[in-house]
């Protein structure tokens, strides 16, 4: 194992009903409230949260709106209401798009400058304001993590941000939150899940890993297990849990600890699916991972094989990259270009994106011609 420092400073609450306690954890305080399109209005954690905040004495100014690909305009907005009522605090009620805003948003508060600087690294992120969290759909852990990701609707780039100060406060788990994600979402937060998991698991520079590889290789297992439950039975309360605190541990740092260097490629690319297309986040990963598997399968076939083996059942690399895209199509997720209407002629559109975050990220060998011939493989 390599030398690491693990630290993660974000508090969970998890369990049935505890989205009724968040406002105990922000007593005395002013929140800009933010949310998505008004799903929590109609299933209701709206009114448990208001109800707790009330009851507690937090003061809060509502800002709904946020997109599931999240944008830069909205931000731009946030921070401006945030700077004009004086808040101290932000409360994102929702998943990853909604707590990645609400991460922005802190870090541009105390910012004189474009918040977009931090994006191109152009500023480093030195304070922020506190932020909690009241999770409604599990998918990219950004409930205990440090990153965010914002698409500049401009430049059509979608990039990250990462900064200490930008672990959440307080993290409520309410696994009665999600009943009713729909299927789609469902899907999409698995392959994300899943996706987070296997980077680190076949990009990593360190071979004796074995306390990460059974714990990536039980966490894919129980996110397969999981979903498939939930897509039977959305209010199985168990596989909501499990599922919940999977994806939660599959990128709060735990699972990279003491792996060496790795890479974020199918993230990478992924993410200028979403930014040209505005297509969900899992959805772009579920087309770019099995493509990025054949490409790089005869440099992984040793580590495939045995992935294989643990989690699928398989023997052999093409069997696994196989039963990932079965498994893709059972939960209904893409694992084709075409099947979100993305044409094979705009692969070098697509390549000439990516380049520019594979730039950001460090990713030396993913040139635009490497990543055309990972998406052709796509098409």
């Amino acid at each position: 194992m390599k030398d690491f420092v693990f630290y993660n400073p974000t508090q969970i609450v998890f369990g049935e009903g505890k989205t009724s306690e968040i406002g105990k954890y922000l007593q005395g305080k002013k929140c800009l409230f933010l949310y998505g399109s008004g799903s929590i209005k109609r299933n209701g954690i709206y009114d448990r949260v208001v109800e707790s905040l009330k009851k507690h004495d937090v003061k809060f100014v509502e800002k709904s709106g946020v997109k599931p690909n999240p944008v830069l305009s909205f931000v731009y907005e946030a921070i401006d209401t945030a700077r004009k009522e004086q808040v101290d605090c932000i409360l994102a009620v929702g998943g990853g798009s909604v707590i990645d805003t609400a991460k922005a948003v802190a870090a541009g508060f105390y910012y004189n400058g474009d918040v977009w600087d931090f994006f191109v690294d152009k500023a480093k992120i030195t304070k922020a304001l506190p932020i909690y969290v009241v999770l409604t759909l599990s998918a990219t852990a950004s409930e205990m993590n440090s990153g965010a990701v914002i698409t500049n609707e401009s430049t059509k780039q979608k990039f990250n941000i990462q900064a200490v100060s930008l672990f959440p406060k307080v993290s409520i788990l309410d696994p009665t939150n999600t009943y009713t994600v729909p299927h789609n979402q469902v899907a999409n937060g698995s392959v994300d899940a899943i996706v987070h998991l296997l980077e680190g698991y076949f990009t990593k520079s360190y071979p004796n890993t074995p306390i990460q590889d059974g714990f990536v290789e039980t966490l894919v297992k129980t996110i397969i297990a999981t979903t498939k439950k939930i897509l039977e039975n959305p209010k199985d309360y168990d596989a909501r849990a499990n599922f919940m605190w999977s994806a939660t541990l599959a990128l709060n740092g735990l699972t990279t600890a003491g792996i060496g260097n790795y890479e974020f490629p199918n993230h990478m690319m992924g993410h200028s699916l979403s930014a040209l297309y505005d297509i969900a986040h899992g959805a772009s990963l579920s087309i770019v991972f099995p493509a990025w598997l054949k490409y790089n399968e005869s440099n992984i076939s040793k580590r495939l094989a045995s992935f294989g083996k643990a989690v699928f059942g398989k023997t052999n690399s093409k069997d696994t990259i196989t039963a990932f895209e079965e498994y893709f199509n059972e939960i209904g997720a893409p694992i084709r270009l075409k099947e979100v209407n993305i044409d094979k002629a705009d692969i070098d559109k697509i390549a000439e994106n990516a380049v520019s975050l594979a730039t950001k990220w460090g990713l030396k060998t993913y040139t635009k011609e490497v990543i055309a011939k990972i998406l052709e493989l796509a098409a």
